[in-house]
């Protein structure tokens, strides 16, 4: 069973797109959130697998992008995907790099976002096929924190002394590291340096 959150600031929007989620065998929507606040609170509650966020929640035009990385940070394992009317390149970019797992338009096919949030549960990255061609098909973007714990970690150094000069804990390295494989699809150390040398990330790390 796949559960699912929604966030959005319009009731009407989250009856219909509940019912449209919960139409499909396999999902259940756990709890439903306004803005920010509500969604921390429900998942103090609640687990999720998946959080789907629109991008505007009434705090701003870019709310939900924030949200999105806190619970990046927050709530490792929940993956968040961006529901909204928007389809600017640079939104979804933007989203991405938080730490969205999936965009889709609110123009989407029933049948396509469902088969999209199963993709994303399974550790997929997927976006709705009516974004612009240059965002269909994107490399993983890496936040400034993702891209120094992977400098770390292709360093070949002790992982105690890339934790001490990222000033974190170890345990939150190898979170880190784990989140770092989840995006990118790699199962293991190898596959992760391999991943990042194929998709020119080490060329950006300088």
């Amino acid at each position: 069973m796949i559960r699912v959150l929604l966030i959005d600031d319009h009731a009407i929007v989250r009856e219909g797109f509940k019912r449209l989620i919960e139409s499909s065998p396999g999902f259940l929507v756990v709890a439903e959130a306004r803005n920010a606040d509500e969604a921390l609170s429900a998942l103090e509650r609640v687990s999720a697998d998946i959080a789907v966020v629109d991008i505007s929640l009434g705090d701003g035009a870019s709310s939900g992008l924030d949200l999105i990385a806190l619970l990046r940070d927050l709530m490792h394992g929940l993956r968040c995907v961006v529901l909204s009317m928007h389809d600017d390149s640079g939104l979804v970019l933007r989203a991405l790099e938080q730490g969205a797992r999936g965009y889709f338009t609110k123009a989407v096919a029933a049948d396509e976002l469902l088969d999209g949030l199963r993709r994303i549960a399974a550790g997929e990255v997927v976006l709705s096929s009516d974004l612009a061609p240059p965002v269909s098909n994107p490399v993983p973007l890496l936040t400034p924190r993702e891209r120094a714990t992977l400098r770390g970690l292709l360093s070949d150094r002790p992982p105690k002394a890339i934790a001490y000069d990222l000033g974190i804990s170890d345990k939150t390295l190898y979170r880190h590291r784990a989140n770092l494989m989840e995006k990118l699809g790699a199962r293991n150390a190898t596959e992760l340096a391999r991943i990042a040398r194929e998709r020119g990330l080490l060329a950006d790390l300088g």
